[in-house]
């Protein structure tokens, strides 16, 4: 199995930055896809970003585009999101998740798609 640790959340004025980090235990974190997703409360799980296995591929929410990285390091089995001009709606819980389906084997980048999850890092963009 894999375990998944978020940190780097917290509490930023809207139009500030912040990188979350997730941090996977294991050997075989580089045969992974990994998501970060967000729920704020009363709504549903959203997906925000994830990256291949290699990082050679990116795929991001409209609502993140251009605003948002997702990066990773294998060698330090971690990814990273850096989240830049925070705005309001950005405040949720993050969530760092991994599935071991392929980059094209992935659908419409739902949670269901993947098999791990961290228990999560509050983000607050205060407006």
């Amino acid at each position: 199995q894999v375990q998944l640790v978020e940190s780097g959340g917290g509490l930023v004025q809207a139009g500030g930055s912040l990188r979350l980090s997730c941090a996977a235990s294991g050997r075989t974190f580089s045969s992974y896809t990994m998501g970060w997703f967000r729920q704020a409360p009363g709504k549903e799980r959203d997906f925000v970003a994830a990256i291949s296995r290699t990082g050679s591929n990116t795929y991001y929410a409209d609502s993140v585009k251009g605003r948002f990285t997702i990066s990773r390091d294998n060698a330090k089995n971690t990814v990273y999101l850096q989240m830049n001009g925070l705005k309001p709606e950005d405040t949720a819980v993050y969530y760092c998740a991994a599935t071991g389906r392929r980059w094209y084997e992935l659908g419409p980048h739902e949670p269901y798609e993947y098999d791990y999850w961290g228990q999560g890092t509050q983000v607050t963009a205060a407006s």
